[in-house]
């Protein structure tokens, strides 16, 4: 081929290549004006109140979800959610504000008004006679020209204001509600938990109440690992700590109890715990082995007990994605088998600090909730007390500088010698 030809022959690629990428944007903006055009006559046809018009629109089976309020499919779930806002709305307007579209994908702001005058009611609210006026953003997917779904976002705060449900935003009232709710904040705060409180390098510890519950947050990776889950009431402090820590990736349980699992299935992330445990876990959280209606609680205590198991510690079963035993590596830490409290109780232990996460392995606080003596765990609640004591000769026999356990205050100083004495050695 001469360097002529070589030179044509390029051109005529290039001119090909050129030819096929204006046919390719061609095709697009065809795809996207039949899909404006769609979206289009489908908000002129709701405006002009033409019911049937719309609803033929859609293809069978398509999904209309407006967030907050339905998920229906064409075409009569779509008919029935669009004549009950005609019926509501008999003045409704639609103005289309602006639009952007890409291949099948139609996005349209929109401007709602009318009066909710009746005399069909709106999300199970009676007709009020009050004045609309709503913004909000539709996505529709429009396919052989028939629309296959819409995801629509409304401003669903602006109906309650407009209507007296709610108060007008800045007006007093307003201003006493947005008080009164930060008042409850913060009153569930303080039984949700108390922020994170760095306890050693790379680990931070959340106690909320009832029981002064401990959670381990231990860092890792960008994110953190979770030791033992605490009672349910804590789900916002545990959730607001990890979130600072970079997301919570995982939870080991220290034991299946209830007051020890309870945040564990608010966060879907994989939960691990000892074999012995996922029984428990996955089921009763410790109430297969204790005494019936917990007999051998002082009256008091036992009602109490019972209403926190049921309302405030226990988060429900969660599923079991995997198992650790003594050896594992959990964090940088190592799994120690601490039974007795639970057949399947684990502590987690670092050598270079010389820090043990102990869950139940013994107690700092009593059956009311009092700072206490390091003590065995509360004879009703353990799988076998015999046990129990050999687990805290165990880690006695470790000699931690720091013993943190799943409640209430840590052991420091000469923490074996503590242990020993608690465990009756």
């Amino acid at each position: 081929m001469t360097e002529e030809s070589a030179s044509k022959a390029t051109t005529k690629v290039k001119e090909v290549a050129a030819n096929v990428q204006q046919a390719t944007a061609r095709t697009r903006r065809i795809t996207g004006n039949k899909a404006e055009a769609v979206a289009r006559r489908y908000f002129e046809a709701i405006g002009a109140r033409d019911l049937d018009a719309a609803v033929a629109m859609w293809a069978d089976g398509g999904r209309e979800h407006v967030r907050g309020q339905v998920d229906v499919s064409a075409p009569e779930g779509v008919r029935a959610y669009i004549g009950g806002l005609l019926d509501a709305l008999p003045d409704l307007r639609f103005e289309i504000i602006s639009t952007t579209t890409q291949d099948e994908r139609c996005a349209v702001q929109w401007r709602l008004t009318g009066t909710f005058a009746g005399p069909g009611s709106m999300l199970g609210l009676q007709p009020t006679g009050h004045p609309i006026a709503v913004e909000g953003i539709d996505l529709l997917t429009v396919r052989d020209g028939a629309i296959q779904s819409n995801d629509a976002f409304p401003d669903s705060i602006a109906v309650p204001r407009q209507i007296g449900m709610m108060p007008a935003q800045g007006s007093t009232a307003d201003q006493r509600m947005m008080g009164a709710f930060n008042a409850k904040t913060r009153l569930t705060s303080r039984l949700a938990g108390s922020g994170a409180e760095l306890l050693a390098e790379g680990v931070w510890v959340v106690q909320g109440q009832p029981g002064r519950c401990n959670v381990y947050l231990i860092e890792e990776d960008g994110g953190v690992t979770m030791f033992d889950a605490g009672a349910r009431t804590m789900v916002r402090a545990v959730a607001s700590a990890g979130a600072r820590l970079g997301g919570i990736r995982r939870i080991v349980l220290g034991h299946a109890h209830t007051d020890h699992r309870g945040v564990a299935p608010a966060f879907g992330v994989p939960v691990l715990c000892h074999p012995a445990e996922v029984e428990d876990a996955e089921g009763s959280g410790g109430f297969r082995y204790w005494p019936e209606g917990l007999a051998g609680l002082p009256v008091p205590l036992r009602q109490a007990h019972r209403l926190m198991h049921r309302y405030a510690w226990d988060g429900g079963p969660v599923k079991i994605s995997g198992t650790v035993a003594e050896g594992d590596e959990v964090a940088g830490f190592r799994v120690i088998d601490v039974p007795g409290h639970a057949p399947g109780q684990i502590a987690l232990w670092r050598e270079s600090d010389r820090l043990a996460l102990t869950s139940d392995c013994f107690y700092t606080i009593d059956m009311w909730g009092r700072n206490s003596a390091p003590r065995v765990p509360e004879a009703i609640y353990n799988f076998d007390t015999d046990q129990a004591r050999a687990s805290m000769r165990k880690l006695a026999q470790l000699e931690p500088a720091a013993a943190w356990p799943g409640h209430a205050r840590p052991l420091t100083g000469d923490v074996r010698s503590q242990l020993e004495r608690a465990a009756g050695t």
